[in-house]
């Protein structure tokens, strides 16, 4: 089993996950992270760390965010690791709670 970031993630991209990940199997794309699936070992720790709650175990995913099991894989091939802690975005906090905003994923 792996982990999985779901669209709570979009627009917001705060790597506080990222510091706790004991493999390096975050991937960052220009708004929105990823786990590589390959690279996860189920470890939990990245869970609690995020302040949106974006990442679930893959079989605890929200039916209606499903999709994103397969896209963290899809992206997690083309985007470069990340393994430090950065700044979210200025106006993370603005999108912490839209929902719906898989549109606003940019590859």
């Amino acid at each position: 089993m792996t982990y999985v970031v779901t669209e709570a993630c979009i627009k917001c991209k705060y790597t506080d996950c990222v510091e706790v990940c004991p493999v390096d199997c975050f991937r960052e794309g220009p708004n929105f992270l990823v786990i590589d699936p390959d690279e996860c070992i189920d470890c939990t720790l990245c869970v609690p760390e995020c302040p949106v709650e974006a990442i679930f175990a893959e079989d605890e995913v929200p039916e209606n965010q499903r999709a994103f099991t397969a896209l963290n894989a899809e992206l997690a091939k083309a985007w470069k690791p990340i393994v430090a802690r950065k700044e979210a975005p200025p106006d993370a906090d603005e999108w912490k709670d839209v929902k719906n905003k898989i549109d606003k994923l940019e590859r």
